[in-house]
């Protein structure tokens, strides 16, 4: 009469009672079911290890490493390697792992990677992770520990080859951009050079040292030209004297026919033409090669009249007076002078138009000196960055090559385990006790339920709505068919009672 009136605690005793058996059997069977799986159950072994991560000996304000990923994308890339089929097979074959007939070696491949564990340790410290442990689990606690043991060692000497690799590989990739910075840099700088060779003296840096030398030049040149027209005076006014004393003061030189006037006038004309040809034609052009030719001869012969006294009308003659020899010889001292001086002048003048001309030239050097310079630099620039690194990544593959680099180091040894992690017996004993206690009263509660017999007061009333007017005892040796017969005329009777009562 489950669930047709409310239960007292004296009814859950009566069918813990009445149903304790049952109970008791559906525990005890789940019980023991949970054990013997234990014992059919391949078990698993865990070996652990402890792994810490060293940071480098050097600090890295004296050495840079050279590792372009971090550790976490580095560890998955070793995580990779080991798990790779080419790494895990021979490791499968060595230790017969996971054996069965129909096993392939892919399926075998498979369950010793997913028998791999890696776990990382965070830590609350800046500089990241300090280590992560390697696990593995077989069937066997030994093998779990061998197992272990070999992956741990190459994970460790898989981190110090890939440091090793990214270190050699930055350092001969950084020695090869060296060499071709270097020749690039050799062919700036021959560039340069040729730039400068060929500019000597109208380079931007000598500017100032031209406008100087300019302004100096301009000085001497009108100290020249005033030395000229007053030695062209007193010329003149000895030539005056000399004409007035006698009608052979004569001052045209006889062997040439020409003054030095004359010598002087088609010097001038001759280099300005010179000038002319030149801004038209090149240098090695015939007509620039015969007036510079002209330009020569001119300027030797004017230096050969200085240089030797002039053959003129203004030779001393015994005849003449001591004052008019005084004067010619005035005079032909005067022209030396004159010649001389006009000889300074027109090298003055050389120098002016020399220096003015590399001044008028500047801007335009100035601008292809930029760009040939700018070139040098950037490739100097370039060329010294590359050497820095070169060095850098030299230092930090000569610290990976002593190990004093970042290393992988254990810590825990892969334990040896003492009882496997699956199946554990406690927890499947446990379980099966709870299952088959709640399974007993499960079903104690369903045959409760299904149950339609009347044991106390209380289940007549729920029943019948009536009070009781007699009890029966249960007497074994009755037949019980007869008793429920019994029972059902009572009933009856109890209703047409109840029916006329109510009538």
């Amino acid at each position: 009469m489950l669930g047709h009136r409310e239960l007292t605690m004296r009814d859950y005793t009566d069918i813990l009672k009445r149903r304790f058996w049952l109970i008791a059997a559906s525990t005890i069977l789940f019980l023991c079911a949970g054990v013997a799986i234990c014992y059919f159950v391949p078990p698993q072994y865990v070996s652990e290890t402890k792994v810490l991560i060293d940071p480098q000996k050097v600090p890295e304000d004296y050495v840079k490493p050279v590792d372009s990923e971090g550790l976490n994308a580095r560890l998955a890339s070793i995580e990779e390697q080991i798990k790779s089929r080419s790494r895990i097979e021979p490791i499968v074959e060595r230790f017969n792992l996971f054996p069965g007939g129909k096993s392939a070696m892919d399926d075998r491949v498979d369950q010793t990677r997913q028998a791999i564990g890696i776990h990382i340790m965070r830590s609350d410290q800046s500089r990241g992770m300090p280590g992560f442990t390697i696990t593995f689990k077989a069937h066997d606690a030994h093998t779990a520990q061998q197992v272990c043991g070999e992956i741990t060692s190459q994970f460790i000497s898989a981190n110090l080859t890939a440091r090793e690799q990214s270190s050699e590989g930055t350092t001969d990739f950084l020695k090869q951009q060296l060499v071709d910075a270097k020749r690039n840099l050799d062919d700036q700088d021959a560039k340069l050079a040729a730039f400068e060779s060929k500019n000597i003296g109208r380079l931007p840096n000598q500017e100032p040292a031209n406008a100087n030398t300019l302004q100096a030049l301009t000085a001497q040149l009108d100290v020249a030209t005033q030395t000229v027209s007053r030695l062209q005076q007193d010329e003149t006014f000895l030539e005056a004297m000399i004409a007035e004393k006698g009608p052979e003061a004569a001052h045209v030189d006889p062997a040439t026919g020409a003054s030095e006037d004359s010598l002087q006038t088609q010097l001038k004309d001759a280099v300005r033409q010179e000038k002319q040809f030149e801004a038209v034609y090149t240098s090695d052009h015939p007509d620039v090669v015969a007036m510079k030719r002209r330009v020569a001869n001119l300027r030797t012969e004017i230096a050969h009249d200085a240089a030797e006294p002039a053959k003129s009308s203004t030779e001393v003659n015994s005849s003449d007076s001591p004052q008019l020899q005084q004067l010619k010889s005035q005079l032909r001292a005067g022209k030396q002078s004159l010649a001389a001086a006009k000889q300074n002048q027109a090298r003055i003048e050389q120098q002016v138009r020399a220096y003015e001309a590399k001044i008028e030239s500047s801007p335009m050097v100035e601008e292809e000196y930029k760009q040939v310079t700018r070139d040098h630099e950037t490739a100097l620039q370039f060329y010294n960055t590359l050497l820095t690194k070169m060095n850098e990544s030299s230092m930090a593959t000569a610290l990976e090559h002593r190990q004093q680099g970042e290393q992988f180091r254990v810590m825990d040894a892969p334990n040896l385990p003492d009882e496997p992690t699956f199946p554990n017996r406690r927890v499947f004993a446990g379980g099966g006790l709870a299952f088959g206690l709640a399974l007993g009263l499960l079903f104690a509660a369903l045959l409760e339920y299904r149950d339609t017999s009347l044991r106390n007061e209380s289940d007549i009333w729920a029943f019948t709505k009536l009070p009781t007017l007699a009890v029966v005892s249960y007497i074994n040796e009755l037949d019980q068919s007869r008793v429920l017969r019994v029972r059902g005329k009572l009933f009856s009777r109890k209703a047409k009672a109840s029916e006329s009562v109510r009538g």
